[in-house]
């Protein structure tokens, strides 16, 4: 559903991001991961064009996307939640939602009250519908993540980009958002997801892209990763312990 054909990102004469390919399907999960600095935030900003890829391709169900505008992208399928909360603060929790359902994949024009049918939905599916009519900027870390997953999920998307969804969370928080996440996968949703909460990461992924100095260092398993010996000098340092 969504591919990277050897992706560079350069700032000048930095390398952001070397040469790195993947692929992930409808229903699965591809974990990435590696030291701060190895580029992930950058390869989802070239995915979601925020930024050009210097060079190489991106392509969604088939389709290069790398000349697309942001809005196109999404209007294609491609949907994003970023590091820090990014809602729109002095709108209430629903208006949040009824503003993403307004640009969703498939609605040629569409209705008002169709938007607001969407918005209801992924309030209920996100646990936020009892919060609909607070205003989201006082809201917590942990009802403002949950708000950025459902106003991605109101776009209708084929392909959700997760930045770092567990930063921050306790442990309660983030069994949570590890069920969501799974129930959009069920949903056939392809997922992509950049994370540091190894325990999280390695419950959810499919298949772990290990990042560092831009490039690919490592990609198969959860398993496969957490024994490389590669990936444990470079970024793990040892096997994770537990809760981390």
């Amino acid at each position: 559903m969504l591919e990277g054909r050897d992706v560079c990102k350069n700032y000048g004469g930095l390398r952001a991001v070397a040469g790195v390919s993947f692929g992930v399907s409808s229903g699965e999960i591809l974990g990435i991961v590696g030291p701060n600095g190895a580029g992930k935030t950058t390869l989802f900003d070239v995915i979601t064009g925020h930024t050009r890829a210097s060079s190489g391709d991106v392509l969604l169900d088939g389709r290069s996307i790398v000349d697309e505008k942001v809005h196109s992208r999404c209007s294609l399928g491609l949907a994003r939640t970023f590091q820090q909360p990014t809602v729109a603060t002095s709108l209430s929790v629903l208006e949040n939602l009824y503003l993403a359902a307004s640009f969703r994949r498939g609605r040629d024009g569409g209705s008002r009250p169709d938007d607001l049918v969407v918005a209801e939905r992924y309030l209920e599916f996100v646990g936020l519908a009892d919060r609909a009519e607070l205003e989201a900027g006082p809201l917590s870390l942990f009802d403002k993540k949950r708000l950025m997953l459902a106003t991605a999920l109101a776009t209708n998307p084929t392909v959700l980009l997760l930045d770092e969804p567990f930063g921050g969370l306790n442990p309660q928080e983030i069994g949570a958002v590890v069920s969501l996440i799974r129930k959009v996968r069920d949903e056939g949703l392809a997922v992509v997801c950049i994370e540091h909460v190894m325990r999280a990461l390695t419950a959810l992924a499919d298949r772990v892209l290990v990042m560092h100095h831009g490039a690919t260092l490592f990609e198969g398993t959860p398993q496969e990763m957490l024994t490389d010996k590669r990936v444990i000098e470079v970024y793990l340092g040892s096997t994770p312990r537990e809760g981390t």
